[in-house]
């Protein structure tokens, strides 16, 4: 008869009767009162950094584009203007209208603007006298809308007489940094906008002008996205922007062509 040798008894580690058993230690998890509130915290600044440059992305983009299909009417958003007299800004813009026209691009131009106070002259008066007395436009082809110190007042001013004339399309002449906001607008006004800018003047001649230019148009587009607000356009002189003292100021003016 062998005898089999027992195992061992193994013992369970003696907490005591009122010692509770040990576990092994993990990460805390950080309760919801503390992980939600800096959750949102850190999307919302995600959000207020990528969306400014998501939109001054699609500016920089914009401006680079020259959309001029067929269409009703070139429209030609207003800027300064002198006792009359358009300002270079304007008178640039007029001129890239008149090339526009004379490449048959539309039948007819819009031009846009109401006045300051104190002020004789609409932005789109003197831009409508501008191309019929010298661009030679026929007058019955210029039709001045003098309405609006803003983009948005102009642009629902515009719509309302694109649709008493039964248009629909337009080709809009700025410069080139507000093209997007503009386009935006008048499509909010039932007008199906292309943009062509100017490639000369005064917002356009150094980096510093452009780069200035992109930031505040970039406030300004969100500003009328999120808040349905506009903003006025900057004068012609801008604080901490130095312009190019030999670029031309305005465009020379081209005789119309020979009949």
């Amino acid at each position: 008869m062998t005898l089999e040798e027992e195992p061992p008894e193994t013992r369970s580690e003696d907490h005591g009767p009122d010692e509770p058993e040990r576990r092994p230690r993990g990460r805390r998890r950080r309760p919801l009162w503390f992980t939600i509130p800096v959750t949102v915290v850190l999307g919302l600044l995600l959000a207020g950094v990528l969306t400014p440059l998501a939109v001054g992305g699609r500016i920089w983009y914009q401006a680079r584009q020259d959309e001029r299909p067929r269409s009703d009417a070139i429209i030609v958003l207003g800027a300064a203007q002198y006792d009359g007299e358009p300002s270079p800004t304007l008178r640039w813009r007029l001129q890239h209208a008149l090339d526009l026209y004379r490449e048959g691009v539309a039948p007819a131009i819009v031009t846009v603007g109401g006045k300051a106070p104190g002020d004789n002259y609409t932005e789109a008066d003197s831009g409508r006298t501008w191309l019929v007395e010298r661009g030679g436009v026929p007058a019955g082809d210029v039709v001045a809308v003098p309405v609006g110190r803003d983009t948005l007042g102009s642009m629902r001013a515009v719509g309302e007489e694109f649709d008493r004339r039964g248009w629909s399309t337009g080709v809009i002449v700025t410069d080139p940094w507000h093209g997007l906001r503009s386009k935006k607008m008048a499509g909010d006004h039932g007008i199906e906008a292309s943009s062509s800018p100017t490639r000369s003047g005064p917002s356009v001649q150094t980096r510093d002008t452009q780069f200035n230019y992109i930031v505040r148009e970039t406030g300004a587009y969100l500003s009328y996205v999120l808040l349905g607000r506009s903003v006025h356009a900057p004068s012609e002189t801008i604080r901490r922007i130095h312009l190019d003292p030999s670029a031309p100021t305005a465009p020379p003016a081209t005789p119309p062509p020979a009949r």
